[in-house]
């Protein structure tokens, strides 16, 4: 994904953050092989689009979940993450860890290749 990092990459090391992400955090439940989390905001053009492209591989790509999360009411969850803009989407594997994270749009073939980290 444009913009993507590791996720020891992702946050700089004063960064405090959390590595892996549960169903009770996520306030959904985890995909079976791996997660597409989005962070967005109402007013997020670019927001809109990434739903949609995200909901596609999600449909395409079985045993992938997406779970969207509204940056402006998980106030506590983004500050966790380090999260700077929206929207920025979160690939976990099927535990819940961050494998990759990315800031931005993505492209659906960058969405895709990410997800191969995390099967």
């Amino acid at each position: 994904m444009r913009g993507a990092e590791a996720p020891g990459d992702a946050r700089g090391p004063d960064t405090p953050g959390p590595d892996t992400l549960g169903p009770e955090a996520l306030g959904a439940a985890l995909g079976e092989r791996a997660t597409l989390v989005q962070f967005s905001t109402a007013f997020c053009q670019p927001c809109r689009a990434t739903r949609r492209t995200l909901a596609e591989v999600a449909a395409m790509v079985p045993g992938v979940g997406h779970v969207e999360i509204d940056a402006e009411e998980r106030l506590d969850l983004v500050r966790a993450l380090g999260i700077a803009r929206t929207p920025t989407v979160l690939v976990l594997d099927r535990t819940g860890r961050v494998v990759r994270r990315a800031a931005g749009q993505p492209r659906r073939a960058d969405v895709i290749a990410a997800l191969g980290r995390a099967v």
